[in-house]
């Protein structure tokens, strides 16, 4: 977990009693940035990823070492993912671009998205190469899941559409995950609830409502292994996160 702090730090804790079990210190050229966007891991190279918006590029913390290193974007980044093959995805919501890098931060290949998909946040990659991301600002007019096409110029599926809080609506779908089975949870974050979608994006169900939540959530992440779902929850304040917590549910 990324906590801001007077010294922002990466906190491990033990996943059965969620007790901390140490703090990695970032580094001061790199919290002086102060505005990161998402954390992600990697298994394979037993690193953790961390975007940063002011910057305009991915930290990358070697665990074992805790060793921190950087590489630049060239746009800001938001959502951040880990392929199958171990590189990585940037989502650049300004630009409506879709990055993917080595872990050592080689560009290996850019993806620019239709006109149409605004302001997109978080994207993952399927097993057949397409592309499902989540899209839609408070001031668009469409607020949506999409699954792409792996040349980024077909919407293969989609879920929602007008901005609303009805079950085919979304309201800011800001983060998503996708299981073994390809079916997608989304965050939608200012209906305060989590949503799972089937492989081709129709409506299952409600994993997380409204009602289990206290405050807007904002970042998630699910473990395949333990079927947990982490969902970071913030209070906000004149668009100042003042308080958060993590909740943790079995899907």
């Amino acid at each position: 977990m990324l906590r801001r702090k007077e010294r922002d730090q990466v906190e491990v804790y033990d996943v059965n009693n969620y007790g901390l079990l140490r703090c990695l210190t970032v580094p001061i050229a790199v919290s002086n940035a102060r505005w990161f966007t998402d954390m992600t891991s990697c298994e394979h190279f037993l690193c953790v990823y961390i975007g940063d918006r002011y910057s305009e590029c991915v930290h990358r913390l070697d665990v074992r070492a805790a060793v921190f290193t950087q590489w630049a974007v060239g746009n800001r980044p938001n959502g951040i993912s880990v392929k199958a093959s171990s590189s990585l995805l940037v989502t650049c919501p300004y630009v409506r671009k879709i990055k993917e890098f080595s872990s050592y931060g080689d560009l290996l290949h850019e993806l620019t998205l239709p006109d149409y998909v605004t302001m997109p946040w978080h994207t993952m990659q399927t097993y057949n190469g397409e592309y499902v991301l989540c899209h839609g600002a408070i001031v668009d007019a469409v607020h949506r899941v999409c699954k792409i096409s792996a040349d980024g110029r077909h919407i293969v599926h989609s879920h929602g559409g007008q901005r609303g809080s009805d079950v085919g609506q979304y309201n800011v779908p800001i983060r998503l995950a996708v299981d073994n089975n390809q079916f997608v949870i989304t965050v939608d974050r200012d209906n305060r609830r989590v949503r799972l979608l089937s492989p081709m994006l129709g409506h299952v169900r409600d994993i997380v409502s409204r009602d289990q939540l206290t405050w807007r959530p904002c970042r998630q992440r699910f473990d395949e292994y333990s079927r947990r779902l982490y969902v970071a929850e913030n209070k906000w304040n004149e668009n100042e996160a003042i308080l958060g917590r993590v909740v943790v549910f079995s899907v």
